[in-house]
């Protein structure tokens, strides 16, 4: 059998690196069809000369040419590509077997969505796909015949403890570290640096997630994105919060059973899950080691000191465009927060605020999402650059 081909978007990323590490060790399995990058080229061309893909797209237009340069210089017959159009046509590419969604945030949504429009098995590290567009995405799944693996080990995590499907489901039990800040006193959250929120105690990731992570706002999009992936009542995902990373999420059965996946933390585990899924493949993880292991703890999130769970929740709850606001008002706040306009604890107050300027629109089809998006975004922005509060608790 031929070696599935693999289009990755967002090759530079965390995700990408660890998606091409599996496919390093597997050969004879996986090829790479198709990389993406968006800014880091010197990365990208180092990736392009290993794996030679078929295509390339870089999606910051204004590297295209010097890129072109560097690749024909290496010798390589890669086809480089740029923009939105280049990432839509790798992702829905006839020869691709295998989509690898890794791209972060809202600009991942419309190549991944391409994806699944085009029945390819969506490996889906973008959980603001689903954010964003979880009624269009997963109809277009259905309507395609798409194959839709999570890759977020809590959501791979949950995939695997579902042997039977959904019947006789009691809770899906959400694991998350509660992050770095898990035990600082909320009343000193608000002088965190953006160095500390992006040094996660156990993963490895990129800045905008990791801030994201530390304000748990990860585990409140991924809350969403369980209600769609799994099709759930909201009411039957509770949030744990997990310290040492170790069970990466639960699901409890009425007859009193408790499955657990469990492994060291290393998104290579569920990324070679999903790629080699329904079979098993080499991931390059080291096993567990339960002789070492001191303790395995558990407890309830402190939604006061974790306020973003509370506020994914009652978006998606309220439903229509909220999850959309809610995406991309955090989005906004991130960067704000990552470049020093807002205080740490600024980026959950614009969140809550924007959610509150009753922007409307049609979630049901792309142009409306991505309409709303903009407009959250405007109006973000402007909170920002106005509300004097977001910055008062981090001076001095």
């Amino acid at each position: 059998m031929s070696p599935q081909r693999i289009a990755i978007l967002g090759s530079t990323g965390s995700i990408g690196v660890s998606t091409l590490q599996v496919i390093e060790l597997n050969p004879e399995r996986f090829s790479v069809f198709a990389l993406s990058c968006f800014q880091n080229t010197d990365l990208f061309l180092e990736q392009c000369r290993k794996f030679k893909p078929v295509y390339a797209v870089v999606a910051d237009e204004q590297k295209h040419a010097a890129l072109k340069q560097n690749l024909q210089q290496a010798g390589l017959s890669t086809e480089l590509l740029s923009g939105e159009e280049g990432l839509q046509y790798i992702a829905s590419h006839d020869q691709v077997d295998q989509v690898m969604a890794g791209i972060v945030g809202a600009a991942g949504l419309e190549p991944t969505l391409a994806a699944a429009q085009a029945g390819k098995r969506v490996l889906l590290a973008n959980k603001e796909a689903l954010v964003m567009s979880g009624k269009l995405f997963i109809e277009s799944v259905a309507q395609s015949g798409a194959e839709l693996m999570p890759i977020d080990s809590e959501h791979n995590a949950i995939y695997q403890c579902l042997p039977g499907g959904t019947q006789g489901i009691e809770k899906i039990l959400l694991t998350g570290s509660g992050g770095p800040f898990r035990t600082t006193p909320t009343e000193q959250l608000a002088q965190i640096t953006p160095e500390q929120a992006c040094n996660h105690p156990n993963w490895d990731m990129g800045k905008k997630i990791s801030v994201d992570s530390s304000t748990m706002m990860n585990k409140g999009l991924e809350y969403i994105e369980a209600c769609w992936l799994f099709d759930v009542p909201s009411e039957q995902i509770e949030i744990v919060v997990h310290p040492q990373s170790i069970v990466h999420s639960m699901v409890s059965y009425t007859d009193g059973s408790v499955l657990a996946q469990m492994g060291n933390p290393d998104m290579r585990t569920p990324i070679a899950h999903a790629m080699a899924w329904p079979e098993r493949t080499a991931s390059g993880v080291q096993p567990l080691d339960f002789k070492s292991i001191a303790a395995l703890e558990f407890e309830a999130p402190d939604e006061n000191h974790f306020p973003a769970i509370r506020i994914a929740r009652e978006a998606y709850q309220v439903g229509g465009v909220a999850s959309i606001v809610l995406n991309a008002a955090n989005e906004v706040a991130v960067e704000a927060f990552l470049q020093k306009q807002i205080s740490y604890t600024g980026i959950c107050s614009v969140v809550e605020d924007t959610l509150q300027a009753n922007i409307s629109g049609d979630e049901t089809e792309l142009g409306g999402i991505l309409a709303v998006d903009r407009e959250t975004r405007r109006i973000a922005t402007g909170l920002i650059g106005k509300e004097p509060s977001y910055t008062k608790a981090s001076a001095g």
